[in-house]
């Protein structure tokens, strides 16, 4: 039985990820992995199709984590200063959401910043510090300011 060398499209269950190479029978690989678009012959050609997909896509998660330290330094040169309603003894009233410290952070720098990215717990007026998750690698600490109206 012949075995021939596959380059996966798609994840497969018992063979291997997208991207790996496997070796299966002959017969599988055309009448299964080919057939159904789930491989592609790992040809001389498309091995450096696949290596030069690989470069691009490690330049950009590097060009993608560089942006992100430069947000970071800006998000982390300056205060987010939100205005909230409190009661006494300076207790706000429910507490400052993620979304509200987009808005601050959108206001304040001008930047969008998906609020699932942000974690924050402030429940007093103060100075208390938000982590948003830039990147994988980098997430960011930012001063928030609750003063009230």
């Amino acid at each position: 039985m012949a075995k021939v060398q596959v380059i996966l499209t798609e994840d497969v269950a018992g063979q291997g990820r997208k991207g790996q190479i496997v070796s299966v029978s002959d017969g599988y690989a055309h009448n299964f992995l080919i057939k159904n678009k789930k491989g592609i012959l790992a040809t001389e050609e498309e091995l450096k199709k696949m290596e030069n997909r690989k470069k691009k896509e490690a330049q950009r998660a590097e060009e993608d984590r560089l942006k992100a330290m430069e947000v970071k330094k800006a998000l982390e040169s300056a205060k987010v200063v939100i205005a909230v309603k409190t009661g006494e003894n300076g207790k706000l009233f429910g507490a400052i959401t993620n979304k509200e410290v987009s808005i601050g952070i959108k206001e304040t720098f001008n930047l969008d910043i998906d609020r699932k990215k942000i974690e924050c717990n402030i429940k007093a007026v103060g100075e208390h510090i938000a982590t948003i998750r830039l990147h994988t690698e980098v997430k960011a600490e930012v001063k928030v300011v609750a003063v009230a109206k």
